[in-house]
């Protein structure tokens, strides 16, 4: 085991920095595999598969952050309970991703119109502010329209 007296070992130092990572939400392979109750190979024919992508050290030792291990939660409950093929959760992993962006960009377009709704409001209550040149409004008495009629005779 890893004493404190000793040179650094490797694998000391592998699993020192491991352990401070997991308390950041940084599992290494087989305790994610023991933690669902699957194969590491299983791990492993994910990320081929492009489904999930755990960073690695520079020991290239997997490490599943947090939002990995939700990931996989959401593969694990398709393929498990819905019986999904990995084809299949690649395609619903690539829909569930463009609909966020959308979400994203639609929640950008709805807050540019709610401040440009806001700038326009402002701007036609005090029309001087958008005018080119100042406007000067001056009060004209209206005719009366008694008048109107008389002279047109």
């Amino acid at each position: 085991m890893c004493s404190a007296s000793a040179l650094p070992d490797p694998i000391c130092y592998v699993w020192i920095n491991v352990t401070k990572r997991k308390s950041k939400g940084a599992y290494m392979i087989s305790a994610v595999a023991e933690m669902y109750e699957i194969h590491p190979q299983t791990l492993r024919l994910y990320e081929r598969e492009g489904l999930l992508k755990p960073s690695r050290t520079e020991g290239n030792t997997r490490l599943y952050t947090d939002e990995d291990l939700q990931r996989l939660e959401f593969i694990l409950s398709l393929a498990r309970d819905l019986g999904v093929n990995i084809s299949g959760i690649a395609i619903i992993l690539q829909m569930r991703e463009r609909m966020e962006e959308m979400q994203r960009q639609i929640q950008e377009f709805v807050q540019y119109i709610q401040h440009e709704v806001l700038a326009r409001a402002s701007a036609a209550a005090d029309p001087s502010k958008g005018a080119i040149v100042p406007l000067r409004r001056t009060l004209v008495p209206a005719a009366d329209s008694s008048k109107r009629k008389d002279s047109s005779k």
